[in-house]
């Protein structure tokens, strides 16, 4: 069957689309922050070369255009496991709710497998490079944080990552030998607390991440268009054209529309696509002129995030304008606007206690950066949850429907009921989980523990109803280690650790695993029906549990047995009073009374 090439001449006054409601273009940053794998076979140095043929070996397998992790073993050269991990990350990061991978069950993922194009934008991506960490300008904030910014910063980040690395080495190996002898005379105050410099580093901001994906898309469209489009028979390999289906794929990184708000379809938004019929073939558009008009799109957001930018630099920004970002911090704790549909940030809150439920994050994402000594609870229904660059802290996630990912934090406590969970670059952390894939561990880690999930609400088997856990379900114990470098990550990395896997998790010894209390703060809302922790605890955890509540009622049985004189049971009575309170102020529990009680 021949199809035609759509016509060159001038279309109609029919108005573009965009350009009557203006919205601007934006990257989808989901595929960015959550679908990045440092599995060495996933780089390409040339993405088009090399995705070419390894496009048309999958589609040769393919049936109605998708693959299982068979296929995709094979065309890539991997294991069957790290197959199926690119087809489970691919499902968790797709822009359509409705593609039959997304809704799949986990023992029908091979079966239904992934579309073609999909797959091979994913591993097209797989060469961005994420944005460098900004340090803070806030030098009040991180004083307490050792060690402090180096004349040398400037010096280091003009050499190659293997001079820095050598040359920090030396530099560092230098200061341990004056150190451990400065050290040995001298005494640290106690409120002084030694961090790793990764404490430092603060999360970029929406408009410059989006500038930086932005950036990327720019520099590579003409090579993602040409992995979609299809020649034209008998006129050579530059002309090629796109169908609608094709540039509907587009989609999986470029959006349209302000806060969260998109246009239905992708190609609806387009000139070319507008007003098609589905049941009618659509004519096909030249790759050229596609090419063009996203560049022209891609150009215009850039340049007014551009001008977003500078109005921050020289002046208040606008809060209306297209950056939906919320950042809650130590000071608008309680200012979440429930109606926000952008991503809520929470940002920079320390030594105290913050609350959230499904009124003020129901359906959204959320990131919480550089939060230090603190209890973060929210107790919503999430999509995507990202925590970066904490410590000494506690974070509650109620249930991410698609994925956690947890990067450069100090221990940091992270209880989360989620499909999937990927941790990078972290040390002492401990992470209660209830998740229905395999956790994920990239990077440079050192002494992370994994333990069964621990906690419950009122409204938590609600929530994870609506965003698709399953209880039943828990890969806790299974945790896939990648390598000890991601490729992705900006910062530099210790030389010769290249091929190194990473750091794996141990499990939390039964006898130290202990359920966390989440007291019911849900005033207003109907009480939901969830009595206890939906996840069933492993038998040697259970038997443990069991044992504690076995020892507490013989207590109490005991204490209620003992013959006592009133005075004595007052005396008693104070002296269990005072243990806990010496309890709550020894483990700072103190202040979460007092944070919690104004709320």
């Amino acid at each position: 069957m021949t199809e035609e090439v759509i016509d060159q001449s001038p279309p109609p006054p029919d108005p573009d689309p965009i350009q009557n409601s203006n919205p601007l273009i934006h990257p989808r940053r989901v595929p960015f922050e959550h679908g990045l794998l440092p599995i060495p076979n996933l780089l390409f140095a040339d993405p088009i070369q090399t995705l070419a043929p390894i496009k048309q070996k999958l589609a040769s397998s393919a049936t109605n255009n998708r693959v299982g992790s068979p296929a995709v073993s094979e065309a890539l050269s991997i294991s069957s496991d790290h197959a199926r991990l690119v087809l489970e990350t691919l499902a968790s990061v797709l822009h359509s709710e409705t593609d039959p991978l997304v809704v799949a069950k986990p023992e029908e993922v091979d079966s239904i497998g992934a579309d073609v194009r999909d797959l091979v934008l994913f591993m097209y991506v797989q060469s961005y490079k994420k944005l460098m960490p900004r340090t803070h300008k806030d030098s009040a904030a991180v004083a307490d944080v050792w060690p402090s910014a180096s004349a040398f910063d400037g010096y280091l980040s003009a050499l190659s990552p293997i001079q820095a690395s050598s040359l920090r080495l030396s530099v560092w190996r230098a200061l341990f030998k004056f150190g451990s002898r400065l050290f040995d005379k001298m005494t640290i105050p106690k409120q002084c607390k030694l961090v790793r410099s990764n404490s430092r580093r603060f999360m970029p901001s929406p408009a410059d991440e989006e500038a930086h994906q932005l950036s990327y898309l720019q520099k590579h469209i003409a090579n993602i268009i040409s992995l979609l489009a299809d020649p034209v028979e008998g006129q050579g390999d530059e002309s090629s054209v796109l169908s609608l289906e094709s540039f509907e794929h587009i989609g999986f990184l470029l959006h349209f529309g302000d806060k969260g708000s998109d246009v239905p379809s992708f190609s609806q938004a387009t000139p070319f696509f507008k007003n098609s019929n589905p049941d009618i073939p659509a004519v096909l558009v030249p790759a050229s002129e596609v090419h063009d008009w996203l560049l022209k799109k891609i150009a215009s957001a850039m340049e007014s995030i551009s001008d977003r930018i500078s109005g921050k630099e020289n002046g208040p920004s606008n809060a209306s304008g297209q950056e939906a970002a919320t950042v809650v911090t130590c000071e608008a704790l309680n200012k979440v606007p429930s109606n926000d549909r952008g991503p809520c940030i929470i940002e920079g809150v320390s030594k105290t206690s913050l609350f959230k439920q499904a009124s003020d994050l129901k359906g959204r994402s959320v990131k919480v950066a550089n939060c230090h000594d603190s209890v973060i609870y929210l107790l919503a229904p999430l999509r995507y949850a990202t925590v970066y660059g904490c410590s000494d802290s506690t974070i509650v996630l109620g249930a991410a429907g698609k994925a956690v990912r947890v990067e450069h934090c100090e221990r940091v406590h992270v209880i989360a009921a989620t499909k999937r969970i990927c941790i990078a670059n972290c040390r002492e952390c401990v992470f209660y989980l209830g998740v229905n894939h395999r956790p994920l561990i990239v990077g440079d880690n050192h002494k992370l523990q994994v333990a069964p999930y621990n906690t419950f609400y009122s409204h938590l088997e609600e929530h994870m109803t609506e965003v698709g856990i399953v209880p039943t379900i828990n890969r806790w114990n299974e945790s896939l280690a990648l390598g000890a470098v991601d490729p992705h990550d900006s910062l530099s990395h210790p030389t010769g650790a290249s091929d190194k896997q990473s750091e794996s998790a141990s499990c939390v010894d039964p006898n130290q695993f202990t359920n966390f209390l989440i007291p019911n703060w849900f005033v207003g809302e109907a009480l939901g029906s969830t009595k206890d922790n939906p996840f069933p605890l492993p038998d040697a955890y259970m038997a443990v549990q069991q044992t504690s509540l076995k020892n507490l009622e013989e207590t109490r049985q005991s204490l209620r047995e003992t013959p006592l004189e009133d005075n004595r049971k007052r005396e008693l009575t104070t002296a269990f009073h005072m243990h806990f309170k010496d309890w709550l102020y020894a483990t700072g529990n103190i202040r979460q009374l007092y944070c919690l009680q104004g709320d």
